[in-house]
């Protein structure tokens, strides 16, 4: 029977696993590549690394680091962080990755994702949209790490994204990042009736039972975290994990 998949989101910022908390409050969580490790032994379905400081730095993710996970993952990857060219995707994957994460890009080039899906094929490429209610206004997409607003509501822009030729929406809410106290469903939701392609939920799993909501009541087709799979206990210990199959009952 179909099973969501499950994916650890992990942070990279200066080489270092970080965590952050509405986009901001940057915890130190350790070794990349380490966690890598783990999550081989754990079995993940997939695993998703996003460079959140080299759009700023008008960068692109370090491609040596992606050779490094590459080498050590044995589940499907995808790499977001700087993208801004066709090169920069070949590069990446021929890197390892199976897929690229693009944002910022999109919002400002959304016409460089047809150009992407034609040339390496719609299954290649996601689009990630950070989600995030302007002050005194309505729910837009955000870019370069949620500090730029778009004129696109979520809605909008998965729509067109979609038209464009993505082949995956990630879907996250800045607001609920790192909270852990659950996604934001009525968002997600949202997404998953206006787009024909998989919806990613991302921002606010706190345990199990968020993420059979946002399967069940969101319609998500995977299920992204961050928090979740990286803190345990009340105080948040530093804990690489994942939960056992047969914990995965969604159905």
């Amino acid at each position: 029977m179909f099973r969501p998949r499950v994916i650890p989101v992990l942070l990279l910022n200066s080489q270092g696993l970080v965590k952050s908390k509405k986009f901001k409050d940057y915890n130190y969580i350790g070794d990349p590549i380490n966690a890598v490790k783990i999550y081989n032994d754990l079995h993940a379905d997939e695993l998703v690394f996003l460079d959140i400081s080299a759009t700023k730095e008008d960068r692109l993710v370090d491609l040596e680091f992606v050779k490094d996970v590459g080498d050590e993952a044995n589940m499907p990857f995808a790499v977001g962080g700087g993208i801004k060219t066709l090169d920069n995707i070949r590069d990446i994957i021929s890197a390892g990755a199976e897929k690229v994460i693009i944002n910022s890009y999109a919002v400002e080039k959304p016409d460089f994702i047809t150009e992407a899906a034609e040339t390496f094929g719609s299954s290649t490429i996601v689009v990630c949209i950070d989600a995030k209610k302007k002050f005194f206004g309505s729910v837009k997409a955000w870019s370069h790490n949620g500090s730029k607003s778009s004129d696109y509501s979520p809605e909008e822009f998965a729509i067109l994204m979609e038209e464009k030729g993505a082949g995956e929406i990630i879907i996250q809410s800045i607001e609920r990042d790192g909270c852990m106290e659950g996604y934001d469903i009525d968002l997600v939701q949202t997404i998953s009736k206006a787009v024909s392609i998989p919806v990613v939920a991302l921002g606010g799993a706190g345990n199990l039972d968020d993420l059979k909501e946002v399967y069940t009541k969101g319609y998500a087709n995977g299920l992204a975290a961050g928090s979740l799979f990286v803190y345990h206990g009340p105080m948040k210990g530093i804990l690489i994990n994942y939960p056992k199959k047969e914990d995965l009952k969604f159905y």
